[in-house]
Parts: structure tokens; sequence; C-alpha cells
């Protein structure tokens, strides 16, 4: 089941506001919770304020009358130590939040007549209010309980934080003040701050959406121009097409870049392949044409039948298909076996039977790989030398402590054939791995061969990790060394 399409710029876009989104919503609660409690503390500092300025009136025993209890129409509340109002703002009409629900002042003498356990209970709430603290006659007290509640003054009612003062008189014994500060500006605020958001962020969100659209759509405006080109070139086949390279030295133009790369390397493949295809089947026409002309003169005079020509065209192409089909399974990728193979019994059993061909050998000298795929590398190397020997070959096995040119260190293993030739000239040194490459060409492919040997000895060496190459011998022969990691 195919998943619905959802393009990279629409992907960026939601995951940008997302996460703009996350963030202004974290942002914004930190700003509230930090205003709220700025505009708490400014509340609770003013409520301490005129509760400490009826405290100092009490303190110097003025009387209840001349405190100032009325200002800014703030509730104020003074209790005594066994829970009795003594006094209050005039326009108090309730208030919540202090413990004491009175708002009418109570006569002493009155408030003393009634002494019951609900006095007893409200003098223990003013003692704990008082949190114990010690006090001197004329002294206030230096700790300020803080509480939120709320009240009516001429009939408004608003909240408000209170703030409870201790004072100890000379005459009236200990004293409670409680003042209260309004929240009306604390919770203006914190709306005010939240309408802001609650508009100003879908706002922003927006304008993040958009933005995030526009600078995606431009930046992913060359990767649009890639994928039109590699869909050009995959309709037309045309692997000589290149892709645009933005000049931005960026991802994107990486990107441009490493397709170029990887086209050229695909074209140069499949240029490969055809020439390979090209020259594989001319050197198949021969042997095949040879055959089929011996069999058919055959067929019409028997007594004229070449039956050793036959043969010989016939093993030529079976040792051509062979070679083909080796080649094909390189290319592919095929790994090679992880078999120990004893190169230096390899080369003397590759040696056995050859005229002029002489090993010498050090014992163990092991590697891993397919020991099939290694002896059709010596045959190969070994076939070449005496082809263009005068009348020697000498193949020499070893062991190398230096560092492997492709595994990076270690043991390396060495094979080197060479013979007593007029050598390889040095422009032709690596042409000569090339497939179906023969430099002399006056020579017959019957004693040329079809120009495979080389190029499968190299890519089998290259497939396990080594590498072949060719340099002359002090004599002026060719010298072919092959370095294989050691086992």
């Amino acid at each position: 089941m195919s998943r619905p399409f959802a393009s990279v710029r629409a992907r960026a876009t939601l995951a940008a506001t997302l996460v703009v989104a996350v963030a202004l919503v974290a942002a914004g609660t930190a700003v509230l919770l930090s205003l709220r409690s700025n505009l708490l503390g400014e509340a609770g500092t003013q409520a301490e304020r005129s509760a400490r300025e009826v405290a100092t009136g009490l303190a110097f025993a003025k009387p209840y009358d001349d405190l100032p209890l009325d200002v800014d129409d703030r509730p104020v509340q003074v209790v005594d130590e066994e829970g009795r109002l003594v006094a209050a703002s005039e326009d108090l009409e309730r208030i919540s939040g202090t413990g004491v629900d009175a708002v009418k002042p109570q006569p002493a003498a009155t408030a003393r007549d009634g002494g019951d356990d609900d006095d007893d209970d409200a003098a223990d709430a003013a003692d704990d209010d008082d949190h114990g603290e010690s006090l001197e006659p004329g002294e206030i007290g230096a700790r300020t309980t803080v509480s939120d509640g709320s009240a009516t003054i001429d009939g408004d009612t608003e909240d408000y934080r209170f703030a409870a003062v201790p004072v100890e008189t000379e005459d009236r014994g200990r004293l409670t003040v409680y003042a209260g500060a309004p929240l009306s500006a604390e919770h203006g605020a914190v709306n005010t701050a939240l309408t802001v958001m609650l508009i100003g962020f879908p706002v922003l969100l927006a304008v993040v959406a958009w933005v995030t659209w526009l600078v995606t759509r431009r930046a992913l405006r060359p990767v649009e121009g890639i994928r039109r080109e590699m869909a050009a070139i995959t309709a037309s086949e045309d692997l000589a097409r290149r892709v645009p390279v933005p000049d931005t030295h960026d991802e994107v133009a990486r990107l441009a870049s490493t397709t170029n790369e990887t086209l050229t390397a695909l074209e140069s493949s499949v240029e490969r392949q055809r020439r390979f295809v090209a020259d594989a089947s001319h050197e198949l026409r021969s042997p095949i044409a040879s055959l089929r002309t011996q069999l058919e003169v055959a067929a019409a005079h028997p007594e004229l039948l070449d039956l050793g020509g036959a043969v010989e065209d016939t093993v030529r192409l079976q040792r051509l298909a062979a070679d083909l089909l080796l080649l094909a399974r390189l290319d592919a990728g095929e790994r090679p076996a992880d078999a120990r193979v004893d190169l230096a019994a390899l080369a003397r059993e590759a040696a056995e039977g050859r005229r002029g061909v002489r090993v010498r050998a050090e014992e163990d000298v092991t590697v891993a790989g397919s020991r099939g795929q290694l002896e059709r590398v010596l045959a190969n190397l070994l076939d070449n030398a005496q082809r263009h020997a005068r009348s020697a070959v000498e193949v020499s096995v070893r062991r190398d402590e230096g560092p492997h040119g492709a595994g990076g260190g270690g043991q390396t293993a060495v094979v080197a054939v060479a013979d007593d030739g007029e050598g390889v000239p040095a422009a032709d040194r690596e042409r000569i791995f090339e497939r179906f490459v023969r430099l002399d060409a006056a020579r017959s492919r019957d004693d040329g061969g079809a120009g495979l040997g080389l190029a499968i000895a190299r890519d089998v060496a290259v497939r396990h990790g080594g590498t072949l190459t060719v340099r002359d011998t002090p004599a002026g022969g060719a010298l072919f060394e092959l370095r294989l990691p050691g086992a």
C-alpha cells in the first residue's frame, strides 16, 4: 500500500512551525508566571508597607481613630491577641483571607463579657499569625505573613493580597495589623499579556510558516532541477548529459557534483560494456566461422577434413567462452572464496610441464582467496611470459614484511614472473591490462590469444585486495609482480 506524497518543503514547514509553537508556548508560560510572580510580590510589598504604617501608629500609642485605616480605600483590620477586631477600615463590608471575618470593631467591654471558647480559638489564631515572635512594648514584628483573599469596600469587591504584621503595645497588649493591596493590576496585566499572546502567537506562527515555505522552496529549487534533469536522462537514456551544479557550495552542490560523478562512472561502465560486447562478438566470430567452414568442407568432402584444426578452433572457442564468463562474474562483483591458498605450491603446479620456466619459492607463503582464480592468474602470466620470452621465464614467490598497498599493512605475498624478452614500453604498461588489447598488431590471434589474459589477471588481483603491475627486469625483459595480502 503506497503512502500519500508529502513534500520535503511541507514537512520542513510543519516541523519549523511546531518547533516555534512549542517554544512560544514555553516562553509565554514563563513570561506569564514571571509577570504574575512579580506583580504578586509588588502587591505583597504594598500591603506590608500599609500594615507597618498602621503598626507604627499603634507602637506610638495612637488612638484607633487616628490610625491611617482608609488610605487609598484599602482594607485594614486591627485584631487583638484574643482575636477580636478592634479597628477596621470605615467602608469595609466583607473580608476573607485574614482569618477574621468581622468588619465592625467590637467595644472592649462587650468583647470581654462574652469570653468563651470562640474567643480562645480566635486568640490561638492570632498567636499563630505572630509565629511565636517575642516582642518588647512598642516593637513591631520583623516577620510578615502574606495571604490572598477578597474584600468588599463601599460596594466594590476585589481580590487582595493581605500582609499581617504583629506589634506589641504598652497599653493594649499584642495586636496584629492586616492590610491588603488590590490584585486588580496583576489580573489586568496577566489578562492583557494572555490576550496579546493568544492573538500574536497565531500571527507569528503564520509568518514563520510562510517564511519557512518560501525559504525551503528557494533552497530546494536546485534539487528540483537535479530531479528534472535525472528524469530527462532516464527517459532519453543519454548518459552524456549532466545535472546542473548550483554555485552555492553547500550540500546541494555536493549532491549535484556526486550525481555527475556517478553519471560519469555509469557512462564509462556502459561504454565499457558496449565495447566489451562488440569485442567479444568480434573475437567469437573468427573461431566460429573457421570451425563452420571446416565442418561444411568436411560435410561436402570428408577426405579434406582438418580434424586437428577443428579441434584447435574448438579449444580456442572454449577458452574464449571461459574467459568471457569469468570476466562477467568479476564485473558482477562476485566475491572470491575465503580459502587458504599456498602460492608456492600453486606456482610449482602452474610451471609444471612448461619448457624454460624456473620457480624459486619460499615455503608457506599463503593468501586467502579463490584457488581457481589465482591459478588462472598464474597461468595467464606464464602464458604471456612464454609468448614473449627468448629462452627463459623465472617465477619467484616470497613474503614481504612491508606495508601492502591495498591492505594498508601486515605481511604481503609477492609473486613475480620475469622473462628475457623485449619488455613492455613505458607508455603501454597500463594499456596492456585493458581488455582485447594486443601490442603486436601483426601477431595472429592463434599466437597471441584474444587479449583477455592480463585483463583477467588484474581484475582477479584487485578482487583479492591486491595489485598487479609490470616493469622492466635488469636484463631488459618484462617483470609482472602480483602482490596480495597475506593470510
